[in-house]
């Protein structure tokens, strides 16, 4: 059996697709002729992403899709048509820092809305049509904190730990046919999102950010780096690979050592 089919011209929905890893994601693997559907709350966002992509000759549409709206999961095989998706890759995502005693309830609801329901959510609603094809490849963006927790994330933590069991529990139920579902779980991405974060955690331990990145943040990675988002986009890409068939609820993690200790 070629490869070719389970390569070329695959349609990948991106959530969260309009900045960060996501748009990173949708540069690298639409380069590579595959086209990209930026899914994002912000639609001017996502259209302005779109324009850049179109700019670098890459296939791309934009999505208006808030991933905590039913509604709008309800209508997504609608609004996409005529175009199918082949490829789902669940990145949207929030982040919050408190203490469990100040972490207010209602933000503690949507960090796991956005990242553990959403992507169930989506799945569900694009799985038949996988199905009918034959050919599905499900991508969840997890994190280090898939596997190993920090103070002040609970309710990222647990999202992001609870995205592998239920990427194990699909693989149990896509055995049947050549769908596989996977979490990419890196250690920091040089985003604005984490860019926020040294920013933050600078002024509240009156540290330089240097120190944030090297004392803080890389501090328990051997390899002492960033993660880049090729590495990530290059993971899926190997994932959506006809070679790649028989990997799945697997968690895939790119973290330069930081879970061997």
């Amino acid at each position: 059996m070629s490869n070719s089919h389970a390569i070329k011209h695959k349609t990948i929905l991106i959530t969260g697709g309009a900045s960060g890893i996501g748009l990173g994601i949708a540069q690298q693997l639409g380069s590579k002729g595959h086209k990209v559907v930026i899914a994002d709350m912000n639609m001017d966002a996502a259209e302005h992403a779109v324009a850049e992509l179109g700019a670098l000759g890459i296939s791309a549409r934009a999505l208006l899709l808030d991933v905590t709206n039913q509604e709008h999961i309800n209508n997504l095989s609608a609004n996409l048509a005529p175009d199918t998706v082949d490829v789902l890759i669940n990145n949207a995502g929030i982040q919050h820092v408190a203490k469990l005693e100040e972490f207010p309830g209602d933000k503690w609801q949507q960090l796991i809305n956005i990242m553990l329901v959403a992507p169930a959510m989506l799945t569900q609603a694009l799985l038949p049509t996988m199905r009918s094809k034959n050919y599905g490849r499900i991508i969840n963006v997890g994190s280090v904190h898939s596997l190993i927790a920090s103070p002040y994330k609970s309710a990222y933590v647990a999202a992001k730990h609870g995205l592998l069991g239920f990427s194990k529990t699909l693989a149990l139920e896509t055995g049947d046919c050549d769908v596989t579902i996977n979490t990419l779980c890196p250690a920091y991405v040089k985003t604005p999102l984490v860019e926020k974060q040294i920013a933050a955690q600078a002024k509240e331990h009156g540290m330089s950010e240097e120190d944030v990145i090297n004392k803080i943040m890389l501090e328990p990675m051997p390899k002492k780096s960033f993660i880049d988002i090729d590495e990530l986009a290059s993971s899926a890409a190997f994932l959506m690979d006809n070679n790649a068939r028989n990997i799945t609820g697997q968690t895939i993690v790119i973290d330069g050592g930081w879970t061997a200790r």
